[in-house]
């Protein structure tokens, strides 16, 4: 009898929380937002050494001074970049990801009211995938090179965990992440739980920002990672306790389960299997738990609460699957 009165109270708070968020996003659908797309590639791709002082003066902070017109004049006539232009124009005849963005633009309007709506300019960077989405206070850069598809000819010889998230599906997921990047303070302290706090609540922040994509996604997982994860949740947790790397400043601890790599490093047979970042992602479940355990906190005062403080009051305990 007391199990049912629980199941009773848990579904009745389900639903409530179900009809709550419901408001909420019709609340964010309604608010006016204007997605302003450029297509510099495009201009670039079909622009001659004639056409620079035009575009300079159009899009001066995409020519920096320092550089002299020889730099671009060069590029235009690369016979590389000139078949990256055509590439991209291939992959990218139209930008189909306005209504996308424009979610994103109106969860982070309702969330930080202080923001402001960029523009956002289309562009190539020479595959530099370690700055696929640059986002300034005005204007947000998306590098579309880099989301050609996985097994697109410019990416062979890199490795499968960088390729894995070459595709047009995770432009809006980075520049989710890289506002969140924006809204995080940066850790206090050097600690292990510090770091994976950190990525946990930009992670959940992302949980807010983007609520419609999958949250493999989020994590820039694949759902086969994304299930390994889910599916060994009580295990990596119980290596963690067990090896004590909590409160470990290491900064080792953060190559092996922080950083972006092909797998995670336990040291133990299974490391091929499992996917990279799983710091990362316990953070995600701890600062989760977090906020469902203390629905009267703020999504700004979570932001702002301590890891270890957090962690405490989050009680964690591993998903099962």
């Amino acid at each position: 009898m007391i199990k049912k009165i629980a199941f009773l109270f848990l579904t009745i708070g389900l639903l409530i929380s179900c009809n709550n968020e419901s408001a909420v996003e019709e609340e964010i659908s309604k608010i006016p937002v204007e997605v302003k797309i450029d297509r510099f590639d495009k201009v670039f791709a079909e622009a001659t050494p004639e056409d620079l002082p035009q575009l300079k003066k159009e899009y001066p902070l995409l020519f920096p001074k320092q550089y002299p017109d020889s730099v671009w004049v060069n590029m235009m006539n690369d016979t590389i970049q000139q078949e990256l232009n055509r590439e991209t124009v291939k992959a990218f005849p139209k930008f189909e990801q306005e209504e996308k963005i424009e979610s994103l633009f109106q969860h982070l309007k309702y969330y930080f009211p202080q923001f402001q709506v960029p523009k956002v300019i289309t562009v190539t960077s020479e595959v530099d995938y370690r700055n696929k989405v640059i986002v300034a206070d005005s204007v947000v850069l998306v590098s579309l090179d880099t989301y050609l598809g996985e097994e697109h000819k410019f990416y062979i010889g890199l490795q499968e965990y960088l390729k894995k998230n070459f595709r047009k599906e995770q432009i809006v997921p980075d520049m989710a992440t890289a506002y969140a990047e924006q809204f995080v303070p940066q850790p206090q302290g050097r600690t292990f739980l510090a770091a994976m706090v950190y990525y946990g609540k930009i992670l959940y922040l992302k949980d807010r920002l983007i609520p419609n994509f999958s949250e493999a996604q989020r994590m820039g997982y694949t759902e086969k990672e994304m299930e390994w994860a889910l599916t060994n949740e009580e295990q990596i947790w119980r290596y963690f306790i067990e090896h004590e790397v909590l409160y470990d400043t290491d900064s080792e601890l953060q190559r092996r389960f922080i950083n972006l790599a092909p797998f995670s490093k336990f040291r133990l047979q299974l490391d091929n299997e499992s996917p990279p970042q799983l710091g990362q992602y316990m953070g995600w479940q701890i600062v989760r738990q977090f906020a469902e355990k203390n629905p009267d906190v703020s999504l700004s005062e979570l932001l702002q609460t301590d890891a270890e403080e957090l962690f405490k009051k989050s009680n964690y305990k591993p998903r099962k699957p």
